[in-house]
């Protein structure tokens, strides 16, 4: 390290050599000559002094050339997509030159690391993200497939088979037509190609309406849908009306899929100061610690044989995320195995 700290610029690089070279010839013209010992000295001195003089300079011209030559352009490949910084490679002391440039590269280095991180974790969601589309799309493909070669085999005369199985096909068309809609809109979210329609209206109503719409899946397993209280007056948000009223459709239907027999999916609004906390909450088979960082990603199953038995697209809760924070806001989830789960996310109130 100390070798390193010495010869760290063309300076002190060139004086080493300098000193050197002057040594070796001071010792060479000493062995060689033969003249008294008073004009030896001196001789000896002016010899050996014009000999370093000419080596340190020629040495500090040829490393400046080396670094111009050779450092420089590599130092403004560095900063090739920066113009500005490229520029005052030109201005920089040689003795700088050096010292930036090891600081630099080892920073682009390191850098260059973490992106190539970041693209390899990027291509196994991608891998991931188009292996589970192929899948989702495959399962009603098929089931179409067989439904039409059933038909197609003798079932289309035999009224008791040919509605039934029409109907089946009917069910895996309207499951791709969501899947492709659900996909559409995701790509719309994550592009910020979606326009909010911003609006003031009563969040307890739009929970109502969504209490409503999914009353009957929650009567298939007993589960009660209701408030955590009774709220006797209406409570005002401002965002897009229709994407919250998506937001509360896919956390309901979602705690429907995963809740319990005779269980029951509670909402709450609270009132937080400038704005609106809502949270769902069942006390269904909730989620492993493990599996929450990834609860928002497309596609991404707790249980997957489950979850294709209920019919979703797997697509619910990473539209849910992007609507959230397309309006600026935190959604957030809390769950333990077999304890329920709580979905919460926050609205602004209307400007006065």
């Amino acid at each position: 390290m100390a070798t390193k700290k010495i010869i760290e610029t063309p300076r002190s690089l060139s004086l080493i050599i300098a000193i050197i070279v002057s040594l070796i010839t001071g010792l060479g013209f000493l062995f060689i000559t033969s003249i008294s010992q008073s004009q030896q000295l001196l001789t000896l001195f002016a010899f050996t002094l014009f000999v370093f003089t000419v080596t340190y300079l020629c040495s500090l011209i040829l490393v400046n050339l080396f670094v111009s030559k050779r450092i420089k352009p590599l130092y403004k490949a560095l900063y090739s997509v920066d113009k500005a910084s490229a520029d005052l490679v030109d201005e920089l002391d040689q003795n700088n030159l050096l010292q930036r440039l090891e600081y630099d590269l080892r920073v682009w280095a390191e850098s260059k690391t973490d992106e190539i991180d970041r693209l390899k974790q990027m291509e196994r969601y991608r891998k991931e993200f188009l292996g589970n589309v192929s899948h989702e799309l495959k399962t009603p493909i098929f089931n179409i497939q067989g439904y039409v070669l059933t038909l197609l085999d003798g079932g289309l005369e035999d009224p008791s088979i040919n509605r039934r199985y029409l109907e089946r096909t009917e069910k895996s068309i309207n499951r791709l037509i969501g899947i492709v809609e659900d996909l559409e809109l995701i790509t719309k979210l994550e592009a910020g190609e979606l326009q909010l329609n911003m609006e003031r209206f009563n969040i307890i109503s739009l929970i109502d309406e969504t209490f409503e719409a999914l009353e009957q899946r929650a009567k298939q397993k007993n589960i009660n849908l209701k408030f955590d209280k009774e709220y006797s007056k209406a409570i005002w948000v401002y965002a897009d009306k229709k994407r919250i009223s998506q937001v509360l459709y896919n956390l309901t239907i979602n705690s429907i899929f995963y809740g319990k027999e005779n269980g029951t999916t509670t909402v709450s609004v609270t009132d937080i100061g400038t704005r609106v906390q809502v949270e769902v909450n069942d006390n269904g088979i909730g989620i492993d610690q493990k599996d929450l960082p990834r609860i928002f990603e497309r596609f991404y199953r707790v249980d997957k044989s489950r979850s294709r038995e209920q019919g979703g697209t797997g697509l619910g809760l990473a539209i849910v995320k992007h609507i959230i924070e397309g309006h600026k806001q935190v959604i957030g989830v809390r769950s333990n195995l077999n304890q329920g789960t709580t979905f919460s996310f926050t609205l602004d109130k209307p400007g006065k």
